[in-house]
């Protein structure tokens, strides 16, 4: 029996974005025994995923780690991350390592000339497939995964009354500046929107949170820093459809095959980091299932992942954005939501 270490360390959304390829090549290689190497941190993202035979967590201390790793005497590692780090571990285990083309030349190329065509129509899922080709794993069309334990969820019954009949899961934060509407354009799009909101999101989302429930009480329910990733998921789950930046929370979205408004600021959906529903549901990064609102501007994309303010100080791909075009989006989600029900 072969036994294979795949490797993503970080972050949420690339975690969860790896999941189809977990799946293939446990469904599709049944003698395979397959560990996974992530941060701790991350560990919620994986710790029930019946595909992960075994999973290891890096801490602080990489050492006895290794001496861990290099007990199990890998037949292979597959390489999702493709950095320094995953290179190193390359020396110390010494067995063959199956990479990604990460195209970090391309994105390069693209921030530099803001021409698209430099990068393919697919996701960065697709792409993961390539360290597994090999192996003769395949992609099986489906989307990514998010599994939680039981009872780990939100419940229901612990939502406000406005909510219990509908709402939308509204994910506020980003892993950068440059990937959120800024405060005012926030209340601003929350004024355009007549449904009822449940705000999703960390620690650090949670001022804001309380500042738009505050303004809008009747509306907003803010429950950004006082759930764990695992409710914070189940409420996604449980809602009618998803407004959101590019996050981690988008991806989590996908898994539950919810209809998404998703906003883009200083990044663009080409870089390959849009929901991911699986090729039955979609080609490329267009799909019936989620709505892309961006604002093109001359200087976007600035970065393929983001900045802590604008480079150039005017903001103009989230500050120009058309709020008006995210509102009649997420009324036509809406609509679509509650002729489903």
């Amino acid at each position: 029996m072969a036994k294979y270490l795949v490797v993503r360390f970080s972050s949420i959304g690339d975690i969860v974005l790896t999941t189809p390829v977990l799946r293939c090549i446990k469904q599709q290689l049944p003698d395979v025994t397959l560990h996974y190497l992530t941060k701790s941190i991350y560990r919620p993202l994986l710790e029930v995923n019946p595909y992960v035979d075994t999973l290891y967590l890096l801490e602080d201390n990489w050492r006895p780690l290794m001496r861990q790793l290099k007990r199990e005497r890998y037949d292979a590692v597959i390489d999702l991350h493709h950095n320094l780090r995953t290179w190193r571990l390359w020396l110390d285990l010494r067995v063959p390592v199956y990479r990604f083309p990460k195209l970090n030349w391309k994105k390069w190329l693209v921030v530099q000339t803001k021409h698209k065509a430099w990068l393919p129509n697919i996701s960065v899922v697709d792409r993961y497939f390539e360290a597994v080709k090999a192996f003769d794993v395949r992609p099986d069309g489906e989307g990514v995964e998010y599994w939680m334990p039981a009872g780990a969820g939100f419940p229901a019954e612990g939502l406000p009354d406005h909510v219990q009949q509908g709402y939308i899961a509204w994910a506020i934060g980003g892993a950068h500046a440059t990937k959120k509407l800024p405060t005012d354009r926030l209340l601003q799009l929350a004024a355009l929107i007549p449904y009822p909101m449940v705000i999703v999101g960390g620690p650090e989302d949670a001022p804001t949170g309380e500042m738009l429930a505050k303004q809008y009480p009747r509306k907003i329910c803010n429950l950004s820093g006082q759930c764990t990733l695992h409710q914070s998921a189940d409420l996604i789950r449980q809602s009618r459809l998803l407004l959101t930046h590019d996050t981690g929370m988008m991806h989590i979205g996908a898994a539950f095959h919810k209809p998404m408004v998703t906003i883009w600021g200083n990044t663009i959906p080409e870089f390959g980091m849009f929901p991911y529903y699986g090729s039955r549901y979609q080609h490329g990064r267009h799909s019936e299932l989620f709505d892309v609102i961006e604002h093109e501007v001359s200087c976007r994309p600035c970065s393929k992942i983001g900045y802590d303010a604008c480079p150039r100080g005017h903001f103009k791909c989230m500050r120009e954005l058309d709020l008006l075009e995210i509102a009649r989006a997420v009324h036509r989600r809406w609509k679509q939501a509650s002729e489903m029900k």
